[in-house]
């Protein structure tokens, strides 16, 4: 008898409630990750500024290993 009462409401969450909610949690989340947060936003930004630093110390470092070490371009 118990079982009777259960087996319906039961087929009408497992095939409609349960894929819904499924379907709206998941495309809640995405939405939320879609999104730069405020930290990766500032990381993304400091990144952003050292870059012209690391090109400068980069270049001096390949002026450096020209004068010195001629051929190191070929070596690698």
């Amino acid at each position: 008898m118990f079982l009777d009462f259960i087996h319906t409401p039961l087929i009408v969450f497992l095939v409609i409630v349960a894929p819904l909610w499924l379907i709206i949690h998941y495309s809640t989340r995405w939405r939320s990750t879609r999104a730069l947060s405020a930290d990766d936003e500032k990381i993304l930004a400091d990144l952003w500024e050292s870059v012209p630093k690391m090109e400068g110390r980069i270049k001096n470092l390949e002026r450096i290993l020209d004068a010195e070490v001629p051929h190191w371009r070929e070596q690698l």
